[in-house]
């Protein structure tokens, strides 16, 4: 009888010629061997499947299908896998080459707990260091704190047992976004998690469809809430305003992280006026004046001029602060 992997990695790929090849080796390089490399090909219409195939490693397992979104990919590497432990990456994100020791080891520390999870780093698509994460690290029972803000950040985070997410399910096939979100709130709501507090997720960031993807965020984000909420304690239901709050914080800095232009300055000045209706005390934050000169800005000038504004003067123009005020 053949032996089992302890951990089952996942990724779903769907045209990413430009980056499947480095997460592939992200995986290859972890200090911790005994995995199986499970990838979805969801209908890819690229050369995905031939760079796949250029790595030779009898740990690699490609099914393909024909493409059916994200949440679905995922659940179909669920099929497939039979590990222990379950781990998804995304087809253009990478891992520090001791993630998956390093998680596991927190593991086998903490029976008690089913989710390991690590600190995120973004990268932009030369793989440069963008920003840190928001660098929270709450152990056992972390479901209040998860309501508030999904502090894993991505889908590329955690390490989970996989008898744990046998019992709270899958992916909701439905959501369009932060299906990652939906499956940790459900797991929290069972189980403990503890942390590996050391950057090992890097996330990449991209500038592409922004405008769609903060909308459609926008969307699946609030039913996210408006569920979890629902099936909340009472005693939780105090932590509804934060949620909310801290989700247009986020949805803001997204619009205004990319590049200036005035489709996205009227989607931050909605997102802007939500986070304040939610929390009016960013009104009185030194950041709201950064806010503004972005917006003015990105109205007044043209694109690539604002852009240089922003990187000749970021004292000015740096948002980033804006995470900070995130109600944890």
């Amino acid at each position: 009888m053949p032996v089992l992997p302890q951990i089952s990695v996942i990724i779903p790929a769907y045209n990413s010629e430009k980056t499947i090849g480095q997460t592939i080796e992200s995986v290859l390089n972890q200090t911790f061997a005994d995995w199986e490399l499970i990838i979805i090909n969801d209908g890819s219409q690229d050369s995905t499947l031939d760079i796949i195939a250029q790595f030779q490693d009898s740990r690699i397992k490609v099914f393909s299908y024909l493409n059916a979104g994200l949440p679905i990919s995922r659940n179909r590497g669920l099929e497939h896998a039979v590990g222990k432990f379950v781990s998804f990456l995304d087809a253009d994100d990478l891992w520090t080459s001791d993630k998956l020791d390093a998680q596991l080891k927190a593991l086998q520390a903490n029976p008690q707990a089913a989710v390991a999870y690590s600190l995120t780093n973004c990268i932009d698509e030369k793989n440069e260091f963008l920003r840190r994460g928001t660098y929270i690290t709450e152990t056992g029972n972390v479901y209040a704190k998860l309501l508030v803000i999904n502090f894993l950040e991505n889908g590329s985070n955690p390490l989970i047992k996989r008898e744990a997410i046998d019992i709270v399910g899958g992916f909701d096939e439905y959501l369009k976004a932060a299906q990652d979100w939906d499956i940790y709130l459900r797991l929290a709501a069972q189980y403990d998690f503890v942390a590996v507090p050391s950057p090992q997720i890097l996330y990449r960031v991209s500038n592409n469809s922004m405008s769609t993807n903060v909308i459609r965020l926008e969307e699946a984000c609030s039913a996210v809430i408006e569920r979890a909420f629902k099936q909340a304690p009472i005693s939780k239901q105090c932590l509804k305003k934060d949620a909310v709050a801290n989700l247009y914080k986020y949805l803001l800095y997204k619009t205004l992280e990319g590049i200036p232009e005035k489709n996205r300055g009227v989607l931050a000045i909605k997102f802007f006026a939500k986070a304040i209706k939610s929390d009016v005390s960013l009104l009185r934050a030194p950041v709201c004046f950064k806010i503004f000169c972005h917006l003015i800005a990105t109205f007044i000038l043209p694109s690539q001029q604002a852009t240089d504004l922003f990187v000749k003067f970021p004292k000015i123009f740096n948002i980033s602060t804006l995470l900070g005020y995130m109600q944890i």
